[in-house]
């Protein structure tokens, strides 16, 4: 269930981006680059002329603007801009932190090792630098060089576990639909045989009933002028068989009944399983329930399936609230998430997919971005679907 043309969560154009760098998350980044490298200069003694310093935050953020497409070429950038900055003296501390937003950034795109080597190579060139060429006391050199070291494998911890959850909650929705598809399979396997055992059993009725009551009819019909007794007992007796019959008959349509059940039935589930992939969900069911069409209650069903299925991979969310609302002449469903609107989503049928699903019933929904999250709002007449 990919959304590559859903309201206010399609992938920006211009080629992949990093798995789960989203827009908020990158501005975010290049926020806290143009604020903590100033800030984090002047704590660690290392301010040079502010212009110049200023000038190297604004450089490093809009590098981490561009990080998002280009994660690779970002931190050589990077680390070549605070390597000139350091070589020239106009910054005097710091190798690796001040880049730290590119480098995040090349552990969310997957290439962990990558960023390491490259941490590692610019602390060996900072070593060198500090140690021989312009050579500071050891217990300096240690104490900055150190310092940078903890903090950038934090850094780079803090994203490996970032990027370990998002794949983990993207294995869940994976399982979550595997699951589904195959409760449908087997769903629609068991009715099949459901269909012909009653089928086999409709016609063992039938054939018996009209057998035995073709029988007594006869029997009625032979004896009606000699003996009316004994045709009369054969017509209470047809007439019992063929009361038998209809009982039969009434319950096997029930069992046929029973199979076309709305598939409201098993939203309480589908929450279950979305809750196992790690999301807080909440479902509100408001107003008395109504009779719902079976059309509209796969609608719903389909609606609220897939909007917390693309949730669990693509938003980013904490929280996700389902709420289902009962109305005389119509039903709406509403799924409301806490993610952000900039992740990189694919579609196979999925808004366009729903937006169809519901037209064709005479409804209409909605999906995109609201002021604290994403939200998709369905709304199906009830009177028009029966």
């Amino acid at each position: 269930m990919r959304l590559t043309a859903a309201v206010g969560r399609a992938a920006p154009p211009g080629g992949p981006s990093v798995p789960g760098m989203t827009t908020n998350l990158t501005r975010t980044a290049a926020v806290l680059t143009l604020v903590g490298v100033p800030t984090g200069l002047a704590l660690t003694g290392g301010l040079g002329e502010t212009v110049l310093v200023g000038t190297l935050a604004v450089g490093l953020a809009g590098l981490t603007l561009a990080a998002r497409r280009w994660p690779l070429a970002v931190l050589l950038l990077s680390f070549c801009t605070v390597a000139a900055w350091r070589v020239a003296e106009l910054i005097t501390v710091g190798w690796l932190w001040p880049a730290t937003a590119a480098l995040v950034a090349l552990v969310l795109a997957g290439r962990s090792r990558t960023a390491i080597i490259a941490a590692a190579l610019m602390l060996c060139w900072g070593l060198t630098w500090d140690a021989f060429v312009s050579p500071h006391p050891a217990d300096w050199v240690l104490a900055h060089l150190g310092g940078e070291a903890l903090w950038v494998a934090a850094a780079l911890a803090g994203a490996s576990a970032y990027r370990n959850t998002l794949r983990w909650r993207a294995e869940m929705a994976h399982r979550i639909t595997q699951d589904e598809q195959r409760r449908r399979l087997e769903a629609g396997r068991r009715r099949a045989e459901e269909r012909v055992e009653i089928a086999r059993d409709l016609h063992d009725v039938v054939s018996h009933t009209l057998a035995v009551v073709g029988v007594h009819l006869n029997v009625a019909l032979d004896s009606f002028d000699d003996e009316p007794e004994e045709a009369k007992a054969s017509l209470k007796l047809a007439q019992e068989v063929r009361g038998r019959a209809m009982t039969d008959l009434k319950a096997l349509v029930g069992v046929l009944r029973e199979g076309e059940l709305p598939a409201l039935e098993g939203l309480e589930r589908l929450i279950g399983r979305v809750r196992e992939a790690g999301l807080d969900v909440a479902f509100d069911a408001v107003g008395d329930p109504v009779e719902v069409p079976a059309p509209v209650a796969t609608a719903v069903y389909r609606v609220v399936q897939e909007s917390l299925t693309n949730t669990v991979r693509h938003a980013g969310a904490t929280r996700v609230r389902v709420t289902l609302r009962y109305a005389p002449g119509s039903v709406l469903v509403d799924v409301h998430d806490d993610g952000t609107a900039g992740g990189p989503v694919a579609d196979g049928h999925g808004i366009s997919g729903m937006r169809e699903r519901v037209a064709a019933l005479g409804g209409a929904l909605t999906a995109g971005p609201v002021e604290d999250g994403f939200t998709v709002r369905a709304t199906i007449p009830i009177t028009e679907s029966r």
